[in-house]
């Protein structure tokens, strides 16, 4: 497919992600999660501003008003080059970041002008798995129990052999009883449902087969950026629980609070993805700190090639960061 992406771009947000995870990884541990994630806006905002592009944050760390976050609406780059959307974040996993627990990532999509879903900053249902299955094997509108039934016969295992991930939160309580019913595994994380959703596609490695549950919204079109690059299915639907909701929606182009949204409708067209780990996780490393170098690891993929690199970087002068 013809794009207006210069593939090149690919290699550039590796740099964007790897300043933002190295700006984060020097407070991980440190239990301020407020400096870890101002420490990865300010790498990420400052490398995005030397990228030969006209982009624009569709999906950021919330309204014009909450600056110096990079927040929706935002410009960024040199004002040359080609005109595209930019969903981030450039610290997804605070609290994990600041406990220094696994799976904390800086986070990037970037997709042609007008393709990628402009999300308020609400919560949103989720269900995601991975590659290789028939087309509405899951869906939002059915029972938990159902989609677990219906996706172990799918894969051909019994139910305990599936596993779900599922967010360790207090409202998904009825969620995590109705699926421990069933007799599949659940893993519980803390945060980064990012990273939650992108371990559906390799299940063999991660041990997940199955994402559930409520998240931000802006993380659900950054992980549907991701299955449009590597394969999967993911619905989501914006939880427009209040007027005010309702109203900031549709200000931004939501007709229909109700709807079902499929990988698609969420990252659609030509898209880069690239994540770079802040912290260890099952997806990559964190970011090493030697005497005379830094290690980082970075994930970057595009939808138009199926591509899949893993970087690993040793960046030998310092000062760069």
């Amino acid at each position: 497919m013809a794009s207006g992406l210069d593939r090149g771009l690919s290699l550039e947000l590796v740099r964007v992600t790897e300043r933002a995870a190295v700006a984060a990884a020097r407070l991980r541990g440190r239990g301020d999660e407020m400096a870890a994630d101002q420490a990865a806006v300010d790498a990420m905002r400052a490398e995005l501003n030397r990228l030969r592009i006209r982009g624009t944050v569709v999906i950021g760390e919330g309204e014009r008003d909450e600056a110096p976050m990079l927040y929706i609406g935002e410009e960024v780059g040199t004002g040359e080059g080609p005109e595209v959307d930019i969903a981030l974040d450039p610290l997804e996993g605070t609290t994990i970041c600041a406990k220094n627990l696994p799976n904390s990532l800086a986070v990037i999509a970037l997709a042609e002008k007008g393709t990628l879903l402009n999300a308020p900053d609400v919560y949103m249902d989720k269900i995601a798995i991975g590659p290789n299955y028939p087309d509405g094997v899951v869906s939002l509108e059915a029972d938990p129990a159902d989609n677990i039934h219906a996706l172990a016969r799918a894969k051909g295992v019994p139910v305990t052999e599936i596993s779900a991930c599922i967010l360790d939160r207090p409202r998904h309580a009825r969620l995590i009883e109705a699926v421990r019913k069933t007799g599949a595994a659940i893993r519980l994380i803390g945060d980064g449902d990012v990273a939650g959703v992108i371990h559906t596609t390799q299940p063999e490695e991660t041990g997940i087969d199955i994402y559930l549950g409520s998240g931000g919204a802006p993380e659900g079109v950054l992980a549907a950026a991701a299955l449009r690059c590597i394969g999967g299915q993911m619905q989501g639907r914006l939880i427009l629980d209040t007027e005010e909701k309702r109203a900031r929606a549709a200000r931004m182009g939501i007709s229909d609070p109700d709807r079902i949204y499929g990988v698609n409708d969420m990252a659609r067209g030509d898209v880069l993805f690239a994540a770079t780990g802040v912290t260890d996780g099952n997806l990559l490393s964190g970011v090493r700190f030697a005497k005379t170098f830094i290690e980082t690891d970075t994930i970057v993929l595009r939808s138009s090639s199926r591509t899949v690199r893993e970087i690993k970087g040793r960046h030998q002068d310092l000062s760069k960061f």
